[in-house]
């Protein structure tokens, strides 16, 4: 990944750790039994800042908002956390006035267990069967265990403890050099299922030791947000308790970082390389998919158009199924771009698929049709299309619809 270029100049290099890369965090997990009977994971993550943290966080647009959602929410209105406490199986959604007392209990009792000044230093967050009730007493025990067990190798737990219909926890880490200190970003994520721009249905936990103040680490968090998990698309379905938080402990030492400045655009452009990659494995991981779909926009109007074109066809179910088939089925393409709000002229469109061109002018081109099947039948599929009306480009990431995505999800619950 050095040299991954995003949006600025910034060389990241890929470091191990995950939520616990950067200095100044812990993590630790506990099983409190919140899943199906013989479910060996646990089931409870905390991540805490052995200091002061900036925060910042963005969450789910649904109407429909868990509890926790809405605890962290106000916690957040100082623009500071300590720790960040969040569990599996059950997702607090739903659950009324109860579900509110369970998600601000939660907090109260990591605040006690890490000797906090109170539970507004701490975020909540919950995934899992929607109109579930938390068992409370087994999630504090949950807590009281995790944070006994905080050490800067506890991240990899803390990832897999919020995993749900995940295969694999999704973990990444970056390093780059600002004002002469190291400075590193790191974080953990959730998401197979419910996934759709807007923040998809996901959780992620993003870690950085840059000193950068509460106002700046927002904008640049808003910034990585909407050109990775906003772009990502599993099944169009959005979720309650989507939660993106980043904590900055400033352990690094660095000068602070201030918009406007090109440390900042590289803090920023750092950021969003972890959410980047995270999103990705979230696409890759896709309850029951076989494959990832990139598919980038060039040549559009501008940034939205290409925002809307390319989140259109990596959602499209009949793009997705022709993937799965290894189908070069390009009129779906085309047909997923004309209702996807851009502005072009299909005349000028073209489609390739990794180097072979499928479209050009707006018709089908001659392809070899084995060479595109054996391209489909990657472990990633490449889709580039020109709009041929500007200049602006995006890329959305999405993956197959298979039929074991329909036996997972019609036996969730049961």
């Amino acid at each position: 990944m050095r040299g991954w270029r995003l949006g600025v100049a910034a060389e990241l290099e890929v470091v191990p750790g995950g939520v616990t890369a950067a200095a100044g965090f812990l993590a630790g997990a506990a099983r409190c039994g919140l899943r199906k009977p013989g479910d060996p994971r646990p089931d409870l993550a905390l991540v805490v800042s052995e200091g002061p943290a900036a925060a910042a966080g963005v969450f789910t647009r649904n109407r429909v908002q868990a509890a926790p959602v809405q605890v962290t929410r106000e916690h957040l209105r100082r623009g500071r956390l300590r720790a960040v406490v969040a569990n599996a199986g059950v997702a607090n959604a739903c659950t009324g006035e109860r579900g509110l007392a369970d998600a601000r209990r939660m907090a109260a009792v990591a605040a006690e267990s890490l000797g906090l000044a109170g539970p507004e230093e701490v975020a909540v967050a919950s995934t899992g069967v929607i109109g579930a009730y938390l068992p409370l007493e087994r999630v504090a025990a949950g807590i009281r265990e995790a944070a006994s067990r905080l050490g800067r190798e506890g991240g990899a737990e803390a990832a897999l403890a919020i995993t749900t219909t995940d295969t694999r926890p999704k973990e990444w880490a970056v390093r780059l050099e600002l004002e002469g200190r190291p400075v590193t970003v790191g974080g953990m994520a959730k998401g197979a299922g419910m996934i759709h721009p807007d923040l998809a249905t996901m959780l992620c936990f993003l870690t950085t030791d840059a000193d950068v103040a509460p106002a700046a680490l927002r904008e640049a968090l808003a910034r990585a947000v909407d050109r990775s998990f906003n772009m990502v698309t599993v099944d169009g379905d959005t979720s309650t308790n989507d939660c993106v938080l980043a904590l900055a402990s400033g352990a690094a030492g660095n000068p602070p970082l201030l918009p406007g400045t090109a440390s900042f655009d590289r803090f920023a452009a750092a950021l969003t390389g972890v959410c980047v990659a995270l999103a990705r494995e979230i696409a890759r991981d896709g309850e029951g998919a076989t494959r990832l779909i990139e598919v980038t926009v060039r040549g559009a109007r501008d940034e939205g158009d290409a925002r809307r074109a390319a989140r259109t066809v990596a959602a499209s179910n009949l793009v997705k199924a022709a993937v799965h088939g290894a189908d070069a089925n390009w009129g779906r393409i085309l047909a997923a771009l004309g209702r996807s709000g851009a502005a072009f002229d299909p005349s000028q469109v073209s489609v390739r698929l990794g180097g072979l061109v499928l479209v050009a002018g707006g018709c089908g081109a001659a392809f070899d049709e084995a060479e595109a099947r054996s391209l489909l039948q990657r472990d990633e599929v490449r889709l580039v299309i020109d709009l041929g009306a500007g200049t602006a480009e995006a890329t959305a990431w999405g993956c197959d619809l298979t039929a074991d995505y329909v036996k997972i999800n019609a036996s969730y619950r049961s």
